[in-house]
């Protein structure tokens, strides 16, 4: 395998990939070395010479179903020149909800395939036998897997090593820790009345560190509560958090 980390997606749309992916961070990162894209389109694949790659679905109803035959083509112009088998995911409103940790455990790959649908679906037999994981980015449906599938190689990509500049910069994100990131702030000092805390200008890094924490429980307590049944408390959080609560009466 390569030392750059491979991401794979079989699309109907790799021109929309490219403009988001081949910019910013994610594109730095290509240039270097460290990431490989490559957009592979599904209706190269096609014997139809109208490049068509849906038809209609055997149990009736409204919409198309893209065909199983253009997808695994697309995949085997991947996979037939590996000695492995590359870790295929389906963009899928019926996979496991994407959270911090996949990003984690995805970022531990070499080499990631992504299947984006569109239409109405894909025919389920292809799914069966190219996918490994069907991943959704929310319980919500969306015209194509695209923006999902970006989505997931920006999240993961940035937990690969060199993709952004200060590989520790992550560890304080919202999320990383099962807790929502603390505020941050910039110059000016005081704008329109609204001045920066005083314990960011004073210096002392222990207290600073101390507020950050302390922030970063106040705002997953007031806006994700639920994130605190799996976040990596300890008792004197847990004590800072129901002081919180009794002094401000947020329950």
């Amino acid at each position: 395998m390569s030392s750059s980390v491979r991401f794979d997606v079989l699309t109907l749309f790799p021109d929309m990939l490219e403009a988001v992916l081949g910019g910013s961070v994610t594109g730095r990162a290509r240039e270097s070395g460290i990431l490989e894209f490559n957009f592979i389109d599904i209706r190269d694949y096609t014997k139809d010479k109208h490049r068509k790659v849906d038809d209609t679905p055997y149990s009736g109803g409204g919409g198309m179903l893209m065909s199983p035959e253009p997808i695994y083509e697309a995949y085997r112009s991947i996979a037939s020149e590996l000695d492995y088998k590359p870790y295929t995911v389906f963009m899928s409103p019926q996979g496991r909800v994407f959270d911090q940790n996949k990003a984690i455990e995805l970022s531990k790959l070499d080499h990631m395939v992504i299947l984006c649908g569109h239409y109405e679906g894909v025919d389920r037999r292809v799914i069966d036998e190219i996918v490994d994981e069907e991943i959704s980015i929310g319980d919500f449906v969306m015209t194509g897997g695209e923006i999902p599938a970006m989505a997931v190689i920006d999240a993961v990509a940035r937990m690969i090593p060199g993709v952004l500049s200060n590989d520790g910069s992550f560890q304080n994100e919202s999320h990383f820790q099962g807790l929502l990131e603390h505020p941050q702030y910039t110059k000016p000092r005081v704008w329109r009345g609204r001045e920066v805390p005083e314990v960011l200008l004073s210096g002392n890094h222990k207290l600073i560190e101390e507020w950050k924490h302390h922030q970063s429980l106040i705002a997953t307590f007031k806006n994700r509560p639920d994130m605190l049944k799996e976040a990596w408390i300890t008792e004197e959080d847990a004590d800072f958090l129901k002081k919180y609560s009794e002094e401000t009466n947020e329950l």
